[in-house]
């Protein structure tokens, strides 16, 4: 192809945006950025009961966050009436397309005596104009919608980027509704008429858009306009084997932002579902574009796996500087009502923490301790507070009074400690552990109690 790469995605918003269309975008995305191209994003809101303004942005909300930069757009079909409405004009005037005058009662009959005959349900073209046919009066008081002339013989047959060669004959093909009874156009015309209008050269989509495809080729035919390469890219099955949809089991992009995912964690994961590179597993998204050639890509569904999501996460975590850590914890900890500051000391808190965690929802988990006391529970208490520490922990106390504050000075106040009454390590360490965090098990406990206030500290080990 010769033609300037321009790749789309078009979310249509009567719901979120969710993992598979995301999984699209980026695929569109990358291969405009491997090649030097265009990718723009489309708003197909023609189905008007169900689109909302909420929907919106959260597609938008999505894309940001997602780091998926767009050209051009948001396009919104619903300000391109005017453009529809002319091209159908210009179909009915060349004959390609007609109005039809059937009421839903006639086509609900019409399809209940196909039925009957054993034959494939379908529109019986009763309304497409045919040399020597008489189509009869316009009836009285009965809004028309356009149809699209679809041809009646041949095959429609395309070499898909993801599937190979496909062929559809055009008996199996109805003659599509293009304008509704209330003037607006369906997704088949409008997807056709914008591709054109905005010079999309490549369309990666969902496999459930194959049985469109045909349709739309014949609308482009028709229109005298240049062809978009098709390639549907397989489903994403969710952990019972069905399809990740909106209406079934799918989460939205945004709702993995709050569960303390990164955003270059989830386009790594993302873009292995469906494509790969040799073994590659982790890599950068200028890896990504780098790779990103169009091949490579799945013809199989791909299983959508929690637990390697999380592993890649926990990766990009381990990776992320303490600084950014910080400035994600401390929105996981708004969420919860706990103000805090993003500085030095809450980079460190990142730091000695960010081995453990697969999220920053994790992550914040830990760090709440610091910041709001934690009530231990009571078999926590019964475990490791036992009468005989008490002491040892008084003693304890009075030392960190005195300790110059750091990681050094708390190592020393607890090894006289342990000296001065004879205990072990993690007799002493498990009880001040529960007391001042909450639980049992922390990293070295001279380099948690460092994070603390020193005040806060002895407070907390007061409560025995």
């Amino acid at each position: 192809m010769t033609r300037k790469v321009r790749t789309r995605i078009a979310p249509s918003p009567t719901g979120f945006l969710h993992l598979g269309t995301a999984r699209t975008a980026l695929f569109s995305w990358a291969y405009a950025r491997h090649f030097g191209g265009e990718f723009v994003l489309r708003i197909e809101d023609t189905d008007v009961a169900r689109s909302t303004q909420d929907a919106v942005e959260q597609i938008l909300a999505s894309m940001r966050w997602l780091g998926l930069d767009y050209d051009e757009g948001p396009v919104y079909q619903m300000q391109r009436l005017e453009r529809y409405h002319a091209v159908v004009a210009q179909m009915i005037d060349a004959g390609s397309a007609y109005r039809c005058y059937c009421t839903p009662h006639e086509l609900d009959e019409i399809r209940e005596a196909q039925r009957a005959r054993g034959e494939k349900t379908h529109y019986d073209r009763r309304w497409r104009p045919e040399p020597g046919k008489s189509l009869g009066a316009v009836p009285v008081g009965v809004q028309p919608v356009v149809r699209f002339r679809n041809p009646v013989d041949g095959d429609v047959t395309w070499d898909d980027l993801v599937k190979g060669p496909i062929t559809i004959n055009n008996r199996e093909i109805d003659d599509l509704i293009i304008v509704r009874t209330d003037g607006v156009p369906t997704y088949n015309f409008c997807v056709v008429v914008d591709d054109w209008d905005m010079n999309i050269s490549h369309v990666f989509r969902g496999d459930e858009h194959v049985n469109n495809t045909p349709w739309q080729i014949n609308i482009f035919n028709a229109l005298g306009a240049p062809l978009p390469l098709f390639g549907h890219v397989p489903v994403i099955l969710g952990d019972d084997g069905h399809k990740l949809s909106k209406r079934r089991g799918a989460v939205s992009v945004t709702a993995y932002e709050e569960a303390g995912y990164l955003p270059d964690a989830m386009l790594n994961y993302l873009s292995r579902l469906g494509w790969s590179h040799g073994d590659e597993e982790l890599f950068s998204r200028e890896q990504l574009v780098h790779w990103f050639d169009g091949q490579h890509l799945s013809k199989s569904p791909a299983q959508w796996d929690a637990a390697k999501l999380s592993w890649v996460n926990a990766h990009y975590i381990k990776q992320t500087d303490d600084v950014t850590l910080a400035a994600l914890v401390a929105a996981q900890l708004k969420r919860r009502d706990i103000q805090v500051e993003v500085n030095d000391s809450l980079g460190r808190m990142c730091a000695l923490f960010k081995d453990r965690c697969a999220t920053t929802v994790e992550l914040a988990d830990w760090l709440t301790m610091y910041f709001v006391e934690m009530k231990p529970s009571a078999e926590d208490l019964a475990a490791h507070v036992r009468d005989e520490l008490r002491p040892a922990l008084l003693t304890l106390g009075e030392k960190l009074a005195a300790a110059d504050w750091g990681k050094l000075g708390i190592s020393v106040a607890i090894k006289e400690t342990l000296a001065a009454h004879a205990l072990k390590m993690p007799q002493l360490a498990h009880a001040v552990r529960v007391l001042v965090c909450g639980r049992a098990q922390t990293p070295s406990i001279d380099a948690v109690l460092e994070l603390f206030n020193c005040q806060t500290v002895l407070s907390r080990l007061q409560n025995t």
